[in-house]
C-alpha cells in the first residue's frame, strides 16, 4: 500500500515542495554529480566529471514528459531560492519508475528524501508496478524504497571499453535480417512508415516490459542512437536496438534470449563510435556478459540494483536504456 506524505518533522520546516522548472534543471544536475562524488570520495574512488551534459538531457526530457512528477525542495538562500534535493519518476502505463532521487550532501539525514518520494509515488489507487534502479553502495536509499515494497531483486551492470575481440559475437542466425529505422520510417511523422515502425516496437515493449514508451523512443533519436529492427523469415518482427555515435548500446529487446548477443554484436558492427563502447547488463541475460566479456569490454565499478514490488519484465531479453530510463 502507497504511504502517503505526512506531516515535514522540524528539521524540514521552511523547505518548500513544488514541481521543477526547465530553470531549476542544471541545479539538479549539480545535485546529482556532487551527492554521488560525495560517497565515492568517502570510497577513496575517483569521482565523476563535471561533465553534465547527459544528465541534463535526461532531465530535460523526463521534465516534459513527467512535469508533475520531477519535485524539488527548496529553501531561501542568497538571490532567491537554492535547491537541496530533486526527485522525478515517469508512468509508462502500468510501470511507475522513480528516475532519480538526490539530495545535497549536507542536507541529507533530515528525512527529505523520504519526504520528495511521498510526493512522486501514485495515488492509492494505482494498481500497476512500483521500479527503481539504485547504486548497490547506497544502503540507506535501497532500504527506504524498500519500505514501500520497492525491494531489490536483479543487479545491472555497466560494461565499458573497446571491441578487440568482434569475434566474439556470434553472426545474426540465417535469415534475420536488420533493417535500419530510418529506412522504414522515411516519410513525415504520420507516414505509413512510421506509423508501422512505431506499431511493431511498441508491440515489443508491450510484451516485454508491460508497457509501451514511444515519447522515451523519441528521446533515443534526439541521442543520435540509430534504430535496427530485426526481421526473420516471412517479416516477422524478433526485435529491436539501439547503438549510439558516443558509444552507449541499449535499449535491445527481442523475443528469443538467444538473439541478444548477436544483435549486440551487429549493433557494435554496425554503428560506428567516436569512443569507448557501453552498454547495460541486466543480471538475468547471462549470456550477454560473458560474450561482451570475451570481446574486450570490462566491468566499470559497482552493480546497480533493479528494484520493484511485483514482476514486471523480462530482463532476460530486454537491455535497458539507462538506470534512469527504462
Amino acid at each position: 500500500m502507497t504511504i502517503r506524505a505526512r506531516g515535514l518533522p522540524l528539521a524540514l520546516v521552511g523547505i518548500t515542495f513544488r514541481a521543477a522548472r526547465p530553470e531549476d534543471l542544471p541545479g539538479c544536475g549539480a545535485i546529482w554529480r556532487d551527492s554521488i562524488n560525495d560517497y565515492l570520495g568517502r570510497l577513496n574512488r575517483p569521482e565523476i566529471p563535471d561533465e553534465l551534459g547527459p544528465i541534463g538531457r535526461l532531465h530535460t526530457h523526463t521534465q516534459a514528459t513527467d512535469p508533475d512528477r520531477f519535485v524539488v525542495a527548496v529553501v531561501p538562500g542568497e538571490g532567491g531560492k537554492r535547491i537541496l534535493a530533486f526527485g522525478s519518476a515517469v508512468e509508462r502505463g502500468r510501470i511507475w519508475f522513480l528516475s532519480m532521487l538526490f539530495v545535497r550532501p549536507e542536507a541529507q539525514g533530515q528525512g527529505l528524501g523520504r519526504a520528495i518520494l511521498e510526493r512522486l509515488l501514485p495515488a492509492p489507487t494505482f494498481d500497476g508496478v512500483l521500479a527503481t534502479a539504485i547504486d548497490s553502495l547506497q544502503p540507506i536509499s535501497t532500504a527506504l524504497y524498500a519500505r514501500y515494497g520497492i525491494v531489490p531483486r536483479m543487479p545491472i551492470i555497466d560494461l565499458r571499453g573497446e571491441v578487440d575481440r568482434p569475434d566474439a559475437f556470434a553472426d545474426l542466425p540465417d535469415g534475420v535480417v536488420a533493417i535500419p529505422f530510418e529506412s522504414i520510417a522515411d516519410g513525415p511523422p504520420a507516414s505509413p512508415g512510421h506509423r508501422a515502425l512505431a506499431e511493431q516496437v511498441d508491440a515489443l515493449d508491450r510484451e516485454l516490459l508491460g508497457a509501451e514508451h514511444p515519447q522515451d523512443h523519441r528521446f533515443l533519436r534526439t541521442e543520435h542512437r540509430r534504430g535496427f529492427l530485426y526481421r526473420g523469415a516471412g517479416g516477422a518482427v524478433l526485435g529491436y536496438g539501439y547503438a549510439g555515435e558516443v558509444g552507449r548500446i541499449g535499449p535491445i529487446a527481442v523475443r528469443d534470449a538467444a538473439l541478444l548477443e548477436p544483435v549486440a554484436g551487429h549493433l557494435i558492427a554496425t554503428v560506428p563510435s567516436r569512443g569507448a563502447r557501453a552498454i547495460w547488463v541486466p543480471g538475468a541475460a547471462p549470456g550477454l556478459m560473458p560474450t561482451l566479456l570475451a570481446a574486450g569490454l570490462r566491468i566499470d565499478e559497482f552493480p546497480l540494483l533493479v528494484c520493484w514490488d511485483r514482476p514486471f519484465a523480462d530482463f532476460s531479453r530486454y537491455v535497458p536504456i539507462s538506470p534512469g530510463l527504462l
